[in-house]
């Protein structure tokens, strides 16, 4: 069975599931934002195939391996959420509504990618994993070694995002913060992650992913400092403002 495709499909869904949700809690469930929800979904189906292909350079790799790359379709879908909102003239933030769902969906969707794709690097660890030898791209699964499931990793920190973010929109005051705190956190974890990953490494022991994340996780950086100085997240911390 495609157990990629299938809970890619089921993340999508419960994503959407989880927008529709915030959006009618906030008031804000209108045709402007399904627009948004419409461009994410298109962006991102560009985006992961986009990236996919870009690591072979090869067309009739296009749609055949695009759809794996789940940080292609992040960044895709933040496009297509920015162009669609362009082309409406909407101009309220959505940012906020998006994070929780896009939290709980990736969470379904990696368990597709543990159940298909090579776990992670050899490890002596004891939660360590086996997989089948015949998992595309996995010599550790050849060897049978103990690989980190860094799918799971992934999956857990997803549901405790998506928890952390939920306990968070309450307390949060400034428009688009919560979907800042998210990349930033998303960010972070992925690039720390990748040490566990079977991903190849192309330059100073870092891979493909690491070195898109990056410049990322600079901005991020410099953008969370900015909301600190400013109190943006007072309320999540108590910090009291000297006056």
């Amino acid at each position: 069975m495609p157990y990629h495709e299938i809970f890619v499909g089921l993340g999508v869904l419960v994503a959407a599931v989880v927008f529709v949700r915030e959006a009618r809690g906030r008031g804000a469930l209108n045709e402007q934002s399904l627009v948004a929800v419409a461009g994410a979904l298109v962006g991102g189906a560009i985006g992961m195939r986009l990236a996919g292909w870009m690591e072979t350079l090869d067309v009739k790799d296009l749609w055949l391996y695009g759809s794996r790359s789940i940080l292609g379709g992040l960044t895709g879908a933040y496009v297509g959420v920015l162009i669609a909102k362009r082309i409406i003239g909407y101009k309220e933030r959505t940012g906020d509504l998006f994070a929780p769902a896009v939290a709980l969906g990736m969470a379904v969707g990696r368990i597709g990618c543990h159940l298909t794709e090579a776990p992670g690097r050899p490890t002596d660890l004891p939660w360590g994993v086996h997989a089948p030898p015949t998992t595309p791209e996995c010599p550790g699964c050849l060897t049978g070694e103990a690989m980190h499931p860094s799918f799971i990793y992934e999956i857990i920190f997803q549901l405790a995002a998506f928890v952390a973010l939920r306990w968070a929109r309450k307390r949060m005051t400034q428009p688009g913060e919560l979907f800042t705190l998210y990349l930033a956190g998303y960010a972070a974890f992925r690039f720390l992650v990748e040490f566990t990953r079977a991903n190849e490494t192309v330059w100073l022991d870092l891979t493909r992913p690491q070195w898109f994340l990056l410049p990322g996780l600079v901005l991020l950086g410099v953008r969370l400092a900015y909301g600190w100085r400013r109190g943006y997240y007072d309320a999540l911390f108590e910090r009291k403002v000297m006056t």
